[in-house]
Parts: C-alpha cells; sequence; structure tokens
C-alpha cells in the first residue's frame, strides 16, 4: 500500500462511526457515566410529577409533594450542568428560577393567581410566561406557603400546578432530546465539522471542568453563601427551597451529584482519586451533623453557624482541590462560567 493510500485509509477509519473522529475517553466517560444519566432521570421524574397532577393537583397532597420533591432532587443533581441544552431558551431559568434576589417569583405568582390569568390555558401560551411563574420555586409556595392557598379559586390554582408541571416536562424532555441529538457528539467530537462549538478536546474537558466548578461554586456562594450572609447580618430568610425543608438536602444532593463529576475527571491518577474521596468524605460528613437544621436557621446561632461554615469551608477546599489538581491534569482553567455575570 502506498503511503498515500495509507493516509487515505486513516482518515477513512477515524471518521468511520458516523462520520466522525474516534471519540475522546474522558469526554465519552463523562457524557455516558454522567451527563445523560442525570439528565435522563430528570426528564424521567418530571414526566412522572406532570403525569400525577392530572389526577391529584391539591396542592396540600402528600403524594404530590413528595412527587416534586423527587423531581427537584433531579434538578438539583443537574444542576451545575450549566452549558448547551440547558441553557438554550432559559430552560435552566424556566425549570428553576433561584436565586430570586429581587423577590419576582412571590409578586409575579401573586398577581397570576389573583387575576386567574388565562395563560395558564395551553402549553404555547404558559411557555411564555414569565420564569418566576414556571418552574420547581414557583410550585414550592403553591404548595408550601399558606398564604396562597385562597388567593384564586381551586380550580385555577389546581390548573397552574398542572400548567407548570407540564412545562417543567416539557423543557427538560427538550434538554434530554438535544444532549441525544447532537449535542453529545459535538462534545465527544470536537472539530469534527467547521462551525462546531467545541474545537478541540481539551474545549471540551474545560467545558467539563467548568461544570465541576460551577457546582462547587453554587454550594459555596449561593446556597451556603446566601443564608450565611455575614456574621451580624445572617440571612436564614435566604435558605434555598426553606418553605418546603429542603435547603440542606439540596447541599446533601448536589454533593452526591458532583462527586463522581470529579472522580470521572481525576480517573487514572490513584493518589488524586484518594484525594477527591476524602475531601468529599469530609463534605459529607459535616452535612450529616446538620441534620437537625434542615433549613439553615442554625445561620443566626453563631455555634451551628460555626458547623455551616465549616461545611462551606470543606466544599471550599474541594474546589482548591479540583482547580490545583484537576485543572493541572486536564491542563485546564476554570475561566468564565455559567454563573458569571449573574
Amino acid at each position: 500500500m502506498s503511503l498515500l493510500s495509507r493516509l487515505t485509509f486513516t482518515a477513512c477509519a477515524c471518521f468511520a462511526l458516523g462520520g466522525f473522529a474516534r471519540a475522546d475517553a474522558l469526554t465519552d466517560a463523562v457524557v455516558d457515566r454522567h451527563i445523560l444519566p442525570t439528565y435522563e432521570t430528570l426528564a424521567s421524574q418530571t414526566a412522572a410529577f406532570a403525569e400525577i397532577t392530572q389526577n391529584d393537583c391539591s396542592p396540600t397532597s402528600a403524594p404530590l409533594q413528595a412527587a416534586w420533591g423527587q423531581a427537584l432532587d433531579a434538578w438539583v443533581a443537574a444542576s451545575h450542568l450549566r452549558f448547551g441544552p440547558s441553557e438554550a431558551g432559559n430552560r435552566a431559568f424556566a425549570i428553576a428560577f433561584w436565586p430570586d434576589s429581587r423577590s419576582k417569583t412571590p409578586k409575579a405568582l401573586r398577581s397570576l393567581l389573583l387575576d386567574a390569568d388565562p395563560v395558564i390555558a395551553s402549553a404555547e401560551s404558559f411557555a411564555t410566561a414569565s420564569v418566576a411563574v414556571r418552574g420547581f420555586y414557583a410550585l414550592e409556595f403553591l404548595l408550601y406557603d399558606p398564604a396562597y392557598a385562597d388567593l384564586a379559586s381551586d380550580e385555577y390554582t389546581c390548573d397552574l400546578i398542572r400548567a407548570i408541571a407540564r412545562d417543567l416536562a416539557a423543557n427538560t424532555a427538550a434538554i434530554l432530546s438535544d444532549w441525544q441529538g447532537g449535542f453529545a457528539d459535538s462534545l465527544r467530537h470536537p472539530g469534527a465539522r467547521p462551525g462546531d462549538r467545541y474545537r478541540t478536546e481539551e474545549e471540551a474537558h474545560q467545558e467539563l471542568f467548568k461544570a465541576l466548578t460551577t457546582g462547587l461554586e453554587i454550594l459555596t456562594d449561593m446556597r451556603l453563601g446566601r443564608p450565611l450572609g455575614t456574621f451580624d447580618h445572617p440571612r436564614p430568610n435566604r435558605a434555598e427551597a426553606r418553605r418546603s425543608g429542603r435547603s440542606l438536602r439540596h447541599i446533601q444532593v448536589q454533593l452526591a451529584a458532583l462527586r463522581p463529576l470529579a472522580l470521572l475527571l481525576a480517573e487514572g491518577d490513584t493518589a488524586l482519586t484518594a484525594q477527591v474521596q476524602h475531601a468529599f468524605d469530609k463534605a459529607d460528613r459535616h452535612v450529616d451533623s446538620l441534620s437537625g437544621d434542615p433549613t439553615l436557621a442554625g445561620v443566626s446561632d453563631p455555634q451551628k453557624r460555626f458547623q455551616i461554615e465549616a461545611l462551606q469551608q470543606d466544599i471550599r477546599d474541594i474546589k482548591t482541590l479540583v482547580g490545583t489538581d484537576i485543572g493541572s491534569k486536564l491542563g485546564v482553567e476554570a475561566g468564565f462560567n455559567a454563573l458569571d455575570g449573574d
């Protein structure tokens, strides 16, 4: 075989599978073992929740609240994947409009209920509504805040719960479909086509690395940082999902979701893998020690506050480990992420 023939054969072999070069092993592992399963669970849980609302839409229904909680767990586990399909069309904000620093959700939701706004009549019209009245956190007000129980008729409130659930299911299904329909391949095979979002393996690795650091920032700066405030001015009412008593749970769920991503990025380095496991184990122990404070109300108590700050420091230590050791292993830096400029 001539040199030209060998080169031609090699090029053809590289693109034999669907026109793509061989996928990068690291990116392949993260997509197949972390990203796709995470979004499959989210789509499945929101679909199950939407189905339940068809026959049970009472805000005080225990089965309805439980299904909402399971679907919200699935979102929290995906909330660090803030790139690609989740950002298209403001889907992430429509799924979970938080933090809501200007209290837009309670204001907009109150107005919607008092006016019996017909925007909820169809999926198409509701998709044009403000993100402040869509998604999990609008539902938390409806399911757990008695102040919203009598603002509209039972029928309208029921229809609103169904509309939000249907919208959640549609958005999460669309995210999963986009990942399965092409975005995953664009990440696996950077530079395979002109104009691809990712041109090199390093750019793909950078995106995955940013997802991990984004999740850790959400934990330290938002899920813990917002209620902590300052020592002189703690902000317990800023704790995420405090009405449903889920503030600490969200920290636990997100840590559980970030650990396998960190381990995938550290894979192949035995010492680094052990360090990652140890760092997450330490944070988990602190979460367990706070089990009696599900809403993080302890930020206002000096002794309990110390424990919450210790957990925040544990997660900062994880972020330092990730930034230095995992970043160095991958040859990337954190760079900008989806939270910058919010």
